[in-house]
């Protein structure tokens, strides 16, 4: 199985400590072997030379006749064995070793077939690359530390602006046309702009941009169906005086089409531009669902599970409602039920189903599946209207039945009201 990471080691801020330890860690390695190796080397190379010194004075005593120097002596006890080879063989040598608990630097030559031999002490100089080697780590630890710090603090100030300019985008996608980022480097021209900068001021201008351009066509929407209202008023004026025949209830019928689709753009133009005013009360979810079915004249089914009381804007909500049983029956098939279950109301029909952009998407303007008739706005208004009053809607595929029959779901989901205490009848 392959393992896998927490979600935090994604993060940009993680990724980049990791890179500066690693550097850190890196250079100290490559520094403290290099100045430990070249101290070492130094420090031996004193050592021995001061070992070498030492056995040429006793050589030249042993030589003389003369009494040989302190700790030196014709093949001592301490004497290493692989140098005492080397010196009788003939060659001088030295060697680090321990004796007796102390570490002595020995350097031995031959004389009259044996080996003369004398030792320097070596353990300050032990002690010193030792101390030396503390040092490095301590001060390497020490500096990566504070780079890590001072790098961190500087990556958190860069993440910190990107995440800003992550949740200015969320909030555009959110219908938030307003938000800004506004980063001071982009307001002041003399002050260089970095990567980060240059994004959040890309990022300012395509909203500007497209609030621009989305408050364009929100005005000519509104602006058309305003004109369209008045001659088509008074065309259904007109209409009704036509004599009774099959034209003249062609002509009605498309007028009455005519003026609920203006009807529909203005109410669209006015969800768009952010102006509608909620007028809240309390009500109780299942009159209300039997009044919307009620209202509508189709032989719609009303189950109630569980009742429950909202407070929400009565006109609003029964828009919505009223157009997701009118889109059943348009779309679907026979029968349709209404269930409200709490603060949750279902709408089902036994059709073939929402069709997949839909699910996935949302509904679209002026998008109808299947050749349906209709102009694709039902349910971009209750959408827009399930918004207004703070509710969930949400479309998908009906679990098929026993007899196997599918179908569309549409589940509005509100906010069930705390009633005081009491009997919590409604007028």
């Amino acid at each position: 199985m392959r393992l896998r990471l927490p979600s935090w080691t994604a993060t940009l801020t993680w990724k980049s400590a990791c890179f500066i330890v690693l550097m850190c860690c890196s250079l100290a390695a490559v520094l403290g072997v290099l100045v430990h190796v070249e101290v070492t080397r130094q420090t031996v190379a004193t050592a021995r030379e001061k070992a070498l010194g030492k056995l040429t004075d006793a050589s030249r005593a042993y030589e003389a006749g003369e009494v040989l120097p302190p700790e030196t002596g014709l093949d001592p006890a301490g004497l290493p064995d692989r140098l005492r080879a080397l010196a009788l063989s003939g060659q001088r040598g030295t060697l680090v070793a321990q004796d007796g608990g102390r570490q002595l630097m020995w350097a031995a030559a031959p004389a009259d077939g044996k080996a003369l031999a004398t030792a320097v002490d070596y353990g300050q100089s032990a002690r010193t690359i030792t101390g030396l080697d503390n040092a490095i780590i301590g001060s390497s630890v020490l500096a990566i530390g504070g780079t890590l710090l001072f790098g961190a603090f500087a990556v958190t100030r860069v993440t910190r602006r990107l995440h800003q300019t992550a949740t200015v985008a969320r909030r555009i996608t959110q219908g938030d046309l307003d938000a800004r980022v506004g980063d001071p480097r982009t307001k002041d021209p003399s002050r260089h702009q970095d990567e980060v900068a240059t994004v959040a001021a890309a990022l300012d201008t395509m909203a500007g941009s497209l609030q621009t351009k989305l408050q364009r066509e929100q005005r000519f929407t509104a602006d058309v169906a305003h004109e369209l209202r008045t001659p088509l008023t008074g065309l259904q004026a007109a209409s009704e005086l036509l004599p009774e025949g099959r034209a003249t209830e062609l002509v009605q019928e498309r007028v009455r089409t005519m003026r609920q689709l203006t009807e529909d753009l203005l109410e669209i133009s006015r969800l768009d531009s952010g102006s509608e005013v909620v007028e809240t009360d309390l009500h109780q979810l299942g009159r209300l669902a039997h009044r919307v079915v009620r209202a509508s004249g189709t032989d719609t089914e009303v189950v109630v599970v569980r009742d429950a009381h909202v407070e929400t804007d009565r006109r609003r909500l029964e828009r919505v409602l009223g157009n997701l049983v009118a889109n059943a029956h348009k779309h679907g098939r026979a029968p349709v039920v209404v269930t409200v279950d709490g603060p949750v109301v279902t709408v089902r029909d036994h059709g073939d189903g929402y069709p997949e952009y839909l699910v996935s998407h949302g509904p679209q303007r002026f998008r109808t599946g299947g050749g349906s008739k209709g102009h694709g706005l039902g349910l971009t208004i209750a959408v827009g209207q399930a918004e207004v009053i703070g509710a969930g809607l949400v479309f998908r595929q009906a679990e098929p039945t026993e007899d196997g029959a599918g179908g569309a779901e549409a589940v509005l989901t509100l906010v069930e009201a705390r009633l005081p205490s009491g009997d919590g009848r409604l007028p």
